[in-house]
This record gives C-alpha cells, sequence and structure tokens, in this order.
C-alpha cells in the first residue's frame, strides 16, 4: 500500500509538472486581462464530459452533501471511446488520461473520495459496487482501483427544469381549484388520477409476484425495475427495467419452504374472509356517494345551502325571541296574580 501510494504521488508530480508545462505557450501574446476572461479549458472539458450520457455515474452523499460521482476506471475506458473530447483542451489535448484527471484534481473540479462502509455486509460476497454514502479520501491523486470521484461544481440547469419551476405554481393552484372546475374536467381527472395510481399498484403488485416466484422455486433474486422505489436515483436509472445482477447468496431451501407454506396459508386466509356481493355491494355505494359528492359540489349549490342554513338560522333565532317574551309575559302575570292573592289574604 505504501509503494502504490508513493508512485500515485510521482505520477501526480509528473502529470502536475506537465500540465505547467503544456500550459506556458511562449508564442501567445494574449494579454492578461483577455486570458482571465477566457473561460478556463478545463472547465468546459468538465461541463462536458459530465453531461455527456456514455460515463456512467451515480448519486451518493458525501459529508451530508448530495453529490454525482463516477468510477476511475470508468473514466479511463470513457476516454478510450471518446478521444475527441481532448480538442476542448486545445494546448493539453496531448494529455495522458490521468493526467487531465490530475488537472481536474487540482482545480477543484473534481475531489477523490471513499466509500464509508469497507467492510462486506453479512449475506454478500463482495462490497457494493455504487456506494451510497462518501468520504473525502487523504490522497487526491487519480487512480483507477476501487477509486471514487465526486463533481464539486454545480451542473447547468437546463431549460425544461427552467420552465418546470414556473409550471408547479401554477399546477398547486390548479389543484386548490379543483372544487369549481366544471363537472366534465373533473371527471377527466379523476379518471386520469384513479388510472395511474392503479397502474403504480399494480406494477408494484406484479414486481413482488415476480420476485417472490423466483426467490421461491429458483432461489434468486430478480427484481424488475430495481430503481423504482430508489430515492437517490435519476429520472432515466428510475424507470431502468433490467433487474440487478444477484450478488448475495443462495438462499437455504429450508427458508425457500417456509415462506412457500406462509404465502399459501396468506392467500387462503385472504380467500375465506373474502366480503361477499352483499359487502362489496354496500362498499361501492358508499364510495359512489362520496365520490359523487365531490364531483357535483359547485360554488352555486354552496352559497345556497349557505343562504338556507342562515334563513333557517335566523328563523331559530326568531321563534326563539318570541318563546322568551311569551315566556316573560307568562311569568310576569303569575308574579301579579300571586302578590295580589297575597293582599287579599292580608
Amino acid at each position: 500500500m505504501k509503494k502504490s501510494g508513493a508512485a500515485e504521488k510521482k505520477k501526480a508530480r509528473r502529470s502536475s509538472a506537465s500540465v505547467q508545462n503544456s500550459s506556458r505557450d511562449p508564442s501567445s501574446d494574449t494579454p492578461p486581462r483577455k486570458q482571465a476572461a477566457k473561460k478556463d479549458v478545463f472547465q468546459l472539458f468538465a461541463e462536458k464530459v459530465r453531461d455527456h450520457k456514455d460515463l456512467v455515474s451515480r448519486w451518493a452523499v458525501l459529508q451530508e452533501t448530495r453529490v454525482e460521482y463516477f468510477r476511475g476506471k470508468d473514466f479511463v475506458s470513457f476516454m478510450k471511446k471518446h478521444p475527441e473530447l481532448k480538442e476542448i483542451l486545445e494546448s493539453n489535448k496531448n494529455l495522458e488520461t490521468e493526467d487531465i484527471a490530475n488537472s481536474l484534481l487540482q482545480k477543484n473540479l473534481l475531489v477523490r473520495s471513499d466509500r464509508v462502509v469497507k467492510t462486506v455486509r453479512p449475506g454478500k460476497k463482495k462490497l457494493s459496487t455504487w456506494p451510497a454514502h462518501l468520504e473525502i479520501f487523504p490522497e487526491q491523486v487519480f487512480s483507477e482501483n476501487d477509486a471514487f470521484f465526486a463533481w464539486t461544481f454545480v451542473k447547468r440547469r437546463p431549460l425544461w427544469q427552467t420552465l418546470l419551476s414556473f409550471f408547479w405554481p401554477v399546477l398547486t393552484l390548479a389543484i386548490c381549484l379543483f372544487p369549481v372546475y366544471p363537472h366534465g374536467c373533473k371527471l377527466l381527472i379523476l379518471y386520469s388520477c384513479a388510472g395511474v395510481l392503479l397502474l403504480i399498484l399494480s406494477l408494484l403488485l406484479l414486481r413482488a409476484s415476480v420476485f417472490g416466484a423466483a426467490w421461491i422455486l429458483l432461489g434468486k433474486r430478480v427484481w424488475f425495475f430495481p430503481n423504482i422505489l430508489a430515492e437517490e436515483a435519476t429520472l432515466r436509472e428510475l424507470f431502468r427495467f433490467c433487474p440487478q445482477k444477484d450478488e448475495e447468496e443462495r438462499p437455504k431451501w429450508t427458508a425457500r419452504l417456509f415462506y412457500a407454506i406462509v404465502a399459501v396459508l396468506i392467500i387462503l386466509l385472504l380467500r375465506h374472509h373474502a366480503p361477499d356481493e352483499a359487502a362489496r355491494a354496500r362498499y361501492q355505494k358508499r364510495m359512489s356517494n362520496i365520490i359523487d359528492d365531490v364531483l357535483e359540489w359547485s360554488p352555486s349549490l354552496a352559497l345556497s345551502g349557505m343562504m338556507e342554513k342562515q334563513t333557517v338560522v335566523n328563523a331559530t333565532d326568531e321563534s326563539k325571541a318570541t318563546s322568551e317574551t311569551v315566556t316573560s309575559a307568562d311569568e310576569t302575570a303569575s308574579f301579579e296574580e300571586t302578590s295580589q292573592h297575597q293582599n287579599d289574604t292580608m
């Protein structure tokens, strides 16, 4: 390990020296201000590489910050497939891939990282290919062997994200105004949302069923749409259909038999306690009434209902006042009769 670390340090020194020598152009007479105004070629190169689809990258948490990172060996293979990207570096286009990566590290466009969990978890044969948590590596030198590199600059926001940021408030306002929509528009939104929800639930149920059947019958873990519930996945990774490679140990036949028996018992229990046709009809009628109340609501009906309630309240108040007046009059008359009777007795 010490020899490899020393070799990496020597390579970094040689690469830094080559970058400095190649960056010096004695024939260039550009004033310093114009050079400062011109964007750094390594910055342009880093942006171009990061936006390229062929560079495999993932997202992880680096010291409480979500970053995008790639592996060293993937960067080497990417540069072999796309050597034309070196033309962006202009006078530095003849640098080796390792020297380019070290230059990006020196300019703080990249930071070398290492996995936080360095031990194999129980039940797995090797470490995770793409760890979810990273930490900064002490030596900022490029390497292909189990090395991860995270981008440090903020990625340029595409146009669709900018338009989406203006669209979200409009969508929120539209959701709040749903009760005042026309009846046909309400039906369209209701059936669309119900269809999307049914599609999601059906996909999750089918996914779990395929996994359970493959695990019990074949002893393999097969997850279609493996990133559909992942929090750190990008939109392209979220809908990836191909299952991940099973890296864990094969389950024992006793565990598979046990879960098979449990699954059969659960299915029989649900079938035995399934609701009958009358209960299903009552539940459907109740849900239909709730949905109809939401769909048939309108501001005019609400205002008319409020006016009717106000009329009822006013009538109730008048009747209460009348009854109170009558009661007070009766009490006064009874009091006068009592006092007169007492005077007669005296």
